[in-house]
């Protein structure tokens, strides 16, 4: 299976549309995973046509493949830039690459980074005790292990 052309085709099939491809993998086995997303809810009925077009583009007497074509889960981990645009406003979770994790309102995406509103205790100057403020931070991507939708109950 040639993966850099299966992942031509399903950007080609998902260009000028809402949707975009968060991930594509294929194991050893050919076992083939698409993963899509998009600003709104995915639709199974796009993920239905989309497993078609890869079928019919890619046949299976050709290479022998399973082929999974599904949206990324709320709560994985963003992989593409386009998540954090998906999520901006809200509130989610960070590990950083040196383990430490913070919980914060996504409010910028820059190039190399975003910006994420952590409250965070401040003790001001002549107070006895802190308290919880809301203050920005500046992350670089290259600083996150990962970063994911913090989904509330």
């Amino acid at each position: 299976m040639d993966i850099a052309a299966l992942r031509d085709f399903v950007a080609g099939q998902l260009d000028g549309t809402e949707y975009y491809l968060v991930d594509l993998t294929v194991s050893k086995n050919n076992e083939i995973r698409v993963e899509i997303d998009s600003a709104g809810p995915v639709d199974i009925d796009r993920c239905v046509e989309l497993t078609r077009a890869i079928e019919e583009a890619f046949p299976r007497d050709d290479d022998d493949y399973e082929l999974e074509v599904g949206s990324a889960g709320l709560t994985s981990p963003f992989k593409v830039r386009a998540q954090y645009e998906k999520h901006l406003g809200e509130r989610i979770d960070v590990v950083m690459r040196d383990g430490s994790k913070l919980l914060g309102t996504l409010t910028a995406i820059g190039e190399d980074g975003f910006t994420l509103v952590v409250p965070t205790k401040v003790r001001h100057e002549g107070a006895k005790r802190p308290v919880v403020e809301d203050v920005a931070r500046e992350i670089p991507f290259a600083d996150v292990k990962s970063a994911a939708y913090h989904l509330e109950f």
